[in-house]
């Protein structure tokens, strides 16, 4: 097996009692039973602006976005994290895990390729979803269906595995700034 992929998980909210601890901790821990990842945490209530983000972001292989629906699109935090880096996002793949109310925050996912598509990274297809979040989990913070939301996480990770070996791989061969300029 292949050296483990550094995979920085994404918070998406600040705001103060937030729902987005519950899911991003479902999220870590389904990547660490996963397997083959390392996991860096990246909060942008505590880390945006920050220095030492970027050197975080560069060493990523990969990203997942945990992300709320506000308003039919994504916190306004986030997107100050995601714009204030470049390179870091660069030939890379990005994840998504979504919450919120009926569209379970796919339309702020769907903005966010658009974003990430401009810095030159790569959004895998699959996503996790969960509508009507807050209903969804239990008092231990797993999800009510969890066999389900699972397989589906298992999706994302087995193509985010992927595509961050084969992206990984290629810009060893070639520096991406080689081809981006």
């Amino acid at each position: 097996m292949s050296d483990p992929l550094h995979v920085a998980l994404i918070y998406g909210s600040t705001r103060e009692g937030r729902f987005c601890d519950t899911v991003a901790r479902w999220a870590a821990a389904e990547i660490e039973t996963a397997g083959g990842f390392t996991l860096d945490v990246v909060d942008p209530a505590a880390d945006a602006g920050t220095p030492e983000l970027h050197r975080r972001l560069a060493l990523a292989d990969a990203f997942i976005v945990v992300t709320p629906e506000y308003n039919h699109g994504y916190p306004a935090p986030l997107k100050a994290l995601i714009d204030s880096l470049s390179r870091e996002w660069h030939a890379k793949p990005v994840g998504f895990v979504s919450y919120g109310g009926v569209s379970g925050g796919l339309r702020a996912v769907e903005q966010l390729r658009l974003v990430f598509a401009e810095l030159h990274a790569v959004t895998i297809r699959d996503a996790v979803s969960f509508a009507h979040a807050r209903e969804r989990f239990d008092a231990d913070g797993r999800p009510s269906d969890g066999e389900r939301s699972r397989r589906s996480m298992g999706r994302l990770l087995a193509q985010l595995r992927w595509w961050a070996r084969t992206l990984r791989d290629a810009r060893t061969a070639t520096p991406y700034a080689e081809v981006a300029a």
